[in-house]
């Protein structure tokens, strides 16, 4: 018989399982090699349980799991170090996964609800089981939001059969209800500009093989998963996209919800392969604005590595700067009135100042930004992009303007004002990450870039960035790493870091590499790129090329000689490096004192 002691964390079901059997639970998802999680999840995951079966569910805070798992120091502070928050992220992932493949027929469900880090433990009714009398929820039910899934595959067609009658009146205010209250991209802290909204549609399973079905619904948890943690578009949750009838199409979903961009696809299995195919519609034209098709071996690989790597390239693809929505999304809102999406409009025009790097986009993207953040002062996507043009007065010099506390000061309130808003928003991180730097404190700037990196390290604005730090204060072939993953995966931004690339190339040694990225870079409006391109020119013996590149940076920036130690040390150089710099400068003709 069930335990009547309540194991859950919070309110609960009052079909309870018995500590004995949650600690069987427990046992068995540790000992599964479905369980994929690194050790530091398997610790965590048997804290809090064996906290909670011991009666101390209310000791499980972020502080105890941080000094008692993580070993953290009692100076711990969950603000500006998001270890627990990160990993029970991670957690929650890899136990929707074990239940999605090994577990849905294991007696005891154990979730970590959102919110919170105290489990709950649910009985798990076998297949073909009936209800237990008496099991009808009592006065603490968990709500929704919160209530463990209690679903196996192999029932949810059924389920979606025996539903869709009752769902067809209801749907469409319940929906309407999700969009409204869902969305891991939610921006926190306030009210948020109309930015656009994506919904990922349950893969289909197509053909006849068994686990085709199981693999869509793993593939879209993945890839939901993945393109939650871009702040710059707002993904509906798995919830909302389960409940909408199978046959609504794009139109309708746009018409009725308001949803502006879908993400559908499919998952086959044929003589030992997977193929996963997926498309992005745009829901106002029901046009086609990107499709991709991706085949694997099945036995050449794990199904979860798999899995993860698919939603990855779906990810990059699709929610990236740059990528398909942020393209689709630029031109729609050019033919939008202003009203209220002037602020979203803004971090387009932010990314577009980005690839081009030049002072009159600096100074209109400054103007807009400031508006943004003035009327949505919880937006902290926009904040971190004010830190970037107030940084880039000082490390460029861009319409530098003279006011309280210089541009490094705002740069650094901005992007903490952004973490404190939205703590796993990696655009706040990197903006965070990149104040740091250049107020000289190279070693925590690059604590925060590593943050940032294991939040979504699918975002390729974040790779370039933080390889460009990564090379700048020393670590030359890491950084050169990322900035190649960069240049792989988005081309949007491939001036900037191709130069970094080239600068890198030079560093080490390899003048002919160098001058081959130089020339790829060719940004004219960004005047650093001129001052490396002289360099490069310089060493190579290329004299007419670099005599050029140097009269065009002198015009741009005539007095950044007079203080080039000053230059080259607030952007982190070691001091042998900044002697390489300094002798190739007075090589290649500038006026070094």
């Amino acid at each position: 018989m069930s335990e009547t002691r309540p194991l859950a964390a919070e309110g609960g079901w009052n079909i309870r399982p018995s500590p004995d059997a949650v600690i069987a639970q427990l046992g068995r998802i540790l000992a599964s090699p479905e369980f994929k999680a690194p050790e530091r999840a398997h610790k965590f995951l048997r804290y809090v349980v064996e906290e909670s079966v011991a009666g101390r569910a209310d000791r499980i805070k972020a502080f105890a799991i941080a000094v008692e798992v993580f070993g953290r120091d009692a100076n711990f502070d969950a603000q500006n170090d998001p270890v627990v928050r990160i990993e029970a992220g991670r957690l929650r992932r890899a136990l929707e996964r074990y239940y999605l493949v090994a577990g849905q027929d294991d007696p005891v469900r154990i979730d970590i609800p959102k919110g919170g880090y105290a489990p709950v433990f649910v009985e798990q009714p076998r297949q073909g089981d009936e209800t237990p009398a008496g099991s009808e929820p009592d006065g603490d039910v968990l709500p929704p939001s919160v209530a463990p899934a209690r679903f196996s595959i192999r029932r949810l067609v059924d389920w979606r059969m025996a539903l869709a009658i009752a769902l067809a009146a209801s749907v469409l205010g319940a929906v309407y209800l999700a969009v409204n209250r869902e969305g891991p991209s939610a921006i926190a802290g306030g009210a948020s500009p109309n930015m656009p909204v994506l919904i990922v549609r349950p893969f289909a399973e197509l053909g006849a093989e068994a686990d085709a079905a199981l693999y869509a619904a793993g593939l879209t948890e993945e890839v939901l998963s993945q393109i939650a943690r871009f702040r710059e578009i707002r993904v509906l949750g798995s919830e909302t996209s389960r409940s909408l009838p199978a046959t609504a199409d794009a139109a309708e979903l746009n018409r009725r919800l308001g949803i502006r961009y879908v993400l559908e696809g499919g998952v086959r299995i044929f003589g030992g392969r997977l193929r996963v195919t997926s498309r992005v519609v745009d829901a106002e034209t029901s046009q086609v604005l990107w499709s991709q098709t991706y085949d694997e071996d099945l036995r050449s690989s794990d199904i979860v590595q798999i899995e993860v790597d698919i939603a990855n390239k779906v990810a990059t693809a699709v929610a990236q700067p740059y990528g398909i929505i942020f393209r689709a999304d630029e031109q729609r809102t050019a033919r939008v009135p202003p009203d209220d999406l002037e602020a979203y409009r803004c971090t387009l025009r932010f990314y577009n100042y980005r690839a081009v790097l030049g002072t009159e986009e600096h100074a209109s993207v400054r103007n807009c930004l400031e508006r943004a953040v003035a009327h949505y002062p919880g937006y902290a996507t926009a904040w971190a992009m004010l830190s970037y043009i107030y940084l880039d007065e000082d490390r460029f010099g861009f319409n530098w303007r003279n006011d309280a506390g210089g541009p490094i000061e705002r740069s650094l309130e901005a992007a903490q004002r952004a973490v404190r808003l939205d703590p796993e928003n990696v655009r706040a991180l990197q903006a965070l990450m990149m104040a740091r730097f250049f107020n000289r404190e190279a070693e925590e700037s690059l604590r925060v870039g590593e943050r940032a990196l294991a939040l979504n390290p699918n975002d390729t604005e974040l790779l370039g960035e933080y390889g460009s730090r990564l090379a700048m204060a020393g670590h030359w072939q890491r950084g050169s790493e990322l900035l190649e993953q960069a240049l792989i995966r988005n081309p949007g931004n491939a001036g900037y870091y191709t130069g970094v690339l080239g600068l890198i190339a030079y560093m080490q040694g390899d003048d002919e590499r160098a001058v081959t990225l130089i020339r790829r870079a060719d940004m004219e409006k960004f005047p650093l790129y001129h001052v490396v391109a002289a360099l490069i020119y310089a060493r190579a013996g290329l004299t007419q090329e670099a005599a050029a590149s140097r009269d065009q940076f002198l015009a741009m920036r005539p007095r950044f000689f007079d203080n080039l130690e000053d230059e080259l040390i607030k952007r982190n150089y070691r001091p042998e490096d900044r002697r390489i710099l300094t002798d190739a400068a007075r090589a290649a003709g500038f006026p070094v004192p």
